[in-house]
């Protein structure tokens, strides 16, 4: 018998996310990118360590479904356009997500941390969205989250000025990104299936900025 959900409360490039009850969600893949299984895994595996990630039900989860802890807040980037938190400050803790992760045992490396995978909880920031993890460089998680926010950075958009902060902020301290992480990110970017044809071309210019800030 399949886990009855409630209302749709969040979109992402790749899945969805539904209410449960007030204390978990369900999120859904809308194809099969990514396995929610050992997501799940791993989001067990760095939360026994101590790092803020939601709960998850792994006995309830399957390779397309994730049931995890409903958290209350809202994404860094809805925090930032209301108010709640200036880009420098985002920059900072984004960087000290990255230090406290890479700190544990195991090397795990997140993959996708920007904004949009920050909560803003009352419990302090907490990071989502573990579906690109795994055991790796320290260097290329660092050159990730870097391009990330560069691509934003130089494009047209309505953040490319706080995201260019964010990023500064972020790389205040580079002494963890390094020349393989970066091209291993701008190479794995460019061959992400969620990115758009404009956001590939902006790799150059992307990797041109973050070069400027090191």
């Amino acid at each position: 018998m399949g886990i009855i959900t409630g209302r749709l409360i969040g979109s992402g490039r790749a899945s969805d996310v539904y209410e449960i009850d007030e204390a978990w969600v369900l999120r859904r893949a809308r194809d099969t990118y990514g396995d929610a299984l050992a997501e799940a895994a791993v989001m067990e595996r760095v939360r026994g360590h101590g790092y803020p990630v939601p709960r998850v039900r792994v006995e309830d989860c399957s390779s397309t479904e994730l049931v995890m802890e409903r958290l209350h807040g809202p994404t860094m980037l809805r925090a930032f356009a209301a108010g709640r938190i200036d880009a420098e400050e985002a920059g900072v803790v984004l960087a000290r997500l990255l230090r406290r992760l890479h700190a544990l045992p195991g090397r795990v490396i997140h993959l996708d941390l920007h904004p949009d995978n920050v909560m803003i909880t009352p419990a302090g920031p907490y990071v989502i969205d573990w579906a690109n993890a795994e055991e790796g460089d320290p260097g290329l998680d660092w050159g990730m989250s870097a391009v990330i926010l560069a691509q934003v950075a130089v494009g047209e958009e309505t953040f490319a000025e706080p995201a260019r902060a964010m990023l500064a902020a972020l790389l205040a301290d580079a002494s963890s990104l390094t020349d393989v992480g970066l091209a291993e990110a701008r190479r794995r970017r460019a061959v992400n299936p969620t990115m758009s044809r404009r956001e590939v071309e902006l790799l150059g210019a992307a990797e041109d900025l973050i070069r400027s800030l090191i």
